[in-house]
């Protein structure tokens, strides 16, 4: 989970899985163009329209625009220097 500046990882074992850092720091970026306050408005917001379409927690959160962009992206560690602003609203 990404908390602007923070990646908190519920093991420190998973500070080594190269992903799921390059995840998480593309949540980072997206932070930083949102202004971070707007992105975590956003994000909540999408999620519980997203539940109420879905009813699965899960799915909701898979179907994320800025999850989809990141679980996308994620195995690309070159991602982050072509990332593009609000790249994510591709992904609505």
């Amino acid at each position: 989970m990404t908390l602007w500046p923070f990646v908190l990882l519920r093991e420190s074992r998973l500070k080594d899985d190269a992903i799921l850092i390059n995840h998480e720091r593309i949540h980072l970026r997206q932070q930083i163009q949102m202004l971070i306050l707007p992105f975590y408005i956003w994000y909540g917001l999408e999620f519980l329209i997203r539940l109420i379409i879905y009813r699965d927690k899960n799915r909701a959160y898979r179907s994320l625009a800025m999850e989809r962009e990141a679980y996308t992206n994620e195995a690309d560690p070159d991602y982050l220097k072509t990332f593009r602003f609000w790249a994510f609203l591709r992904y609505l």
